[in-house]
């Protein structure tokens, strides 16, 4: 797995700034709720055919990044 970085963009004119994948409008939050409450990989996988494992695993390091951290240094768009 690559740096989470890559595949994570924070926008303020994109899903009014939430933690999204790039090139998406699926939140990290959303991916990592479906984690929580027992859907498996295939199954985002099939409700977001626009995600790929590696999307999945990058929201999962971010949350993990948050978790551990008070600020996570993402550059924002402006």
């Amino acid at each position: 797995m690559g740096d989470w970085k890559e595949r994570i963009s924070i926008d303020p004119k994109v899903c009014h700034g939430k933690p999204c994948i790039k090139g998406t409008r699926i939140w990290v939050s959303l991916i990592v709720d479906n984690l929580a409450a027992g859907c498996g990989e295939e199954g985002i996988l099939e409700a977001y055919p626009s995600l790929t494992r590696e999307d999945i695993r990058a929201a999962l390091a971010f949350a993990a990044e948050m978790a551990r951290e008070r600020y996570v240094d993402i550059p924002l768009k402006v």
